[in-house]
């Protein structure tokens, strides 16, 4: 693998990662697909040291999965623009994960039911007033294209993380511009 080329914004603080991937919503799962690549956006969430991700269990993804299973998962959240009165050294302020691995479908009931009450968790917080049954994940069926969803996990096998902290005192401001001063 190779490493990250600008060490000044490398991340290698493991709880700070940990705590990103289990509080940013979207994802982004690379695949290739013969010789192109192919990018899904995804909700996902982030436990035990590995990454979870349902859909529909059939279609293009799960294709391309089973033709080859090494993916990169990457989450990125972007917090705003770093200004500078030298427009070169104007920035922006991020964290972004880059997570290298193997996807493949959980077939266990128990793990699946577990990923799924997370995923509850996660973008619903509270909605439901009880956790989710096995005979409910058992038998749910995506309602867009009326086949099983299937959940699947990703175990990294390679992790890179990158990020450039917010400056409060340089973030970028409607109206404000660089005769100003901040």
């Amino acid at each position: 693998m190779n490493p990250v080329r600008y060490k000044v914004r490398e991340c290698t603080d493991e709880v700070r990662i940990e705590q990103f991937l289990r509080q940013a919503r979207i994802g982004f799962l690379g695949l290739v697909d013969g010789n192109l690549p192919y990018v899904v956006p995804l909700n996902y969430v982030w436990m035990d040291g590995k990454l979870y991700f349902h859909g529909a269990g059939d279609g293009r993804r799960n294709q391309v999965m089973s033709a080859n299973s090494e993916v990169c998962f990457t989450v990125c959240e972007e917090y705003g623009t770093i200004t500078n009165p030298v427009p070169a050294k104007t920035d922006t302020a991020y964290m972004s994960v880059m997570i290298f691995g193997q996807a493949e479908p959980i077939t266990d009931l128990d793990e699946a039911t577990r990923v799924l009450q997370e995923m509850m968790n996660k973008y619903v917080p509270g909605y439901h007033n009880r956790p989710l049954s096995k005979q409910h994940v058992d038998k749910y069926r995506s309602a867009v294209y009326g086949g099983p969803v299937q959940v699947c996990r990703i175990t990294p096998q390679h992790v890179t993380a990158k990020e450039n902290p917010i400056e409060a005192e340089n973030m970028y401001r409607a109206g404000a511009n660089a005769g100003q001063g901040v």
